[in-house]
């Protein structure tokens, strides 16, 4: 059993109490990981085409995180070993292999993640961008500087989270949306957009994403067959966490449109909010869009750092200062720049859209061929195959976003 800190220091084993604080934590850093600046430009951007069969894209979607989601974090869970761990079990340097893409896309995206942040604070408090952009830095990197950072970060991401669905509520509320035809088109929709379903998938379980909540569940402890319930009832919570924040959004966006509004086609989402409730709906999405990408700010450098750990003791005694230096770079790029390279965004989807193939992959055959890593532990057929469906899914996605690799030469 090891601490739910992230400061190494000698503690006793955790509490009950403190273990569940922990899996709260990881559920909602999987779940706030996953709700970013992209996720709602996205579930904004589609609600205005789709309009209220978007509902069925969203229920598919969740449908096929949930069984992404109850495979990794079953298979890393009864391990006890990070992803990257058990892809150097599997494949010579397959581990190696996982990190890097995670790292190289985790830091790309982080770049956006603060821009979202300096978005976020000019709508709520009209500040600067690049004055945001660099308080929201570094309210983060005070998250890993305290000493218990562990139990700090689990508490951020929880009450965070918790705010931008009680907001996205209340503009949900305000737009008056209808909601016979939402849950009509959840079950016969009109129409049927599978590169919307595909997207939103990407959105949610892609890259570090995949791994956020599950990295961090080992570390509070619970690994091993006899965590099993736990272990699903985390991962399915979380991806519905992040699923009903999806659906608030998309609820708070259909009222709008579905009283005859155009979305301002340069940032729909503002747009919609400030439709529906009128100068305090721009602040309240201010608040959503700070609280979105502050925590994906916190998943992201936090993840991507959980890939190296393995690698080096050196590394291990010295994480919270690289999660502090990953976050660093990562601001220091986007002020410099003023706004995330699209050639560099590109290029960082396309490797997300190989890390949950391959990461997947690799997981799966531990649960296949490898219980001696799973120990001696019996993977449910039922579970696998759900696996390996979502697995072909996520192949189709890496195909199209490795397809964006073109634009990079245009």
């Amino acid at each position: 059993m090891t601490d739910t800190t992230l400061d190494h220091t000698p503690a006793s084993p955790p509490t009950s109490s403190s273990r569940r604080g922990a899996l709260l934590g990881a559920m909602f850093l999987m779940a706030t990981s996953a709700i970013g600046p992209g996720f709602i430009t996205q579930t904004t951007t589609f609600t205005a085409r789709l309009g209220a069969a978007m509902a069925f894209a969203i229920l598919v979607s969740v449908l096929v995180d949930i069984a992404i989601q109850l495979n990794v974090w079953r298979i890393v869970g009864v391990s006890g070993r990070r992803a990257q761990d058990l892809g150097n079990q599997v494949v010579p340097g397959g581990g190696y292999a996982l990190a890097a893409l995670d790292v190289f896309g985790g830091l790309v995206f982080n770049i956006g993640n603060v821009a979202g942040c300096a978005l976020g604070l000019n709508a709520l408090l009209g500040l600067d961008v690049k004055i945001g952009g660099a308080l929201s830095a570094l309210v983060a990197i005070a998250v890993f500087l305290i000493r218990r950072a562990g139990v700090a970060m689990d508490r951020i991401v929880v009450v965070l989270g918790a705010v931008m669905i009680v907001m996205t509520l209340y503009v949900a509320v305000k737009s008056g949306p209808p909601l016979g035809d939402a849950l009509r088109e959840t079950v016969a929709p009109g129409q049927v957009d599978f590169l919307v379903i595909t997207t939103l998938i990407g959105g949610t379980v892609g890259g570090y994403i995949t791994y956020a909540g599950a990295h961090r569940m080992i570390e509070s402890g619970l690994t091993g067959p006899g965590g099993i319930r736990e272990i699903n009832r985390s991962a399915v919570t979380g991806i519905i966490v992040t699923g009903v924040m999806r659906v608030l959004l998309f609820l708070a966006v259909l009222g709008v449109v579905a009283g005859g509004v155009t979305l301002a086609k340069d940032n729909p989402a503002p747009s919609a909010f400030q439709h529906a409730a009128g100068e305090t709906g721009l602040r309240v999405f201010g608040l959503i869009m700070w609280s979105a990408a502050i925590t994906s700010v916190i998943g992201a450098s936090y993840t991507s750092v959980s890939f190296l750990v393995s690698f080096s003791g050196w590394i291990e005694r010295h994480r919270n200062r690289l999660v502090v230096a990953f976050i660093l770079v990562s601001t220091a790029i986007y002020l410099a720049m003023g706004t995330t390279p699209a050639k560099l965004l590109i290029l960082a989807g396309a490797l997300n859209g190989l890390i949950l193939p391959f990461g997947l992959a690799v997981l799966l055959w531990v649960a296949a061929r490898r219980r001696d890593l799973l120990g001696g532990y019996r993977y449910p057929a039922w579970l696998l195959a759900l696996g390996v469906a979502a697995w072909l899914l996520s192949l189709y996605l890496g195909w199209n976003a490795l397809s964006g690799i073109e634009d990079l030469w245009k």
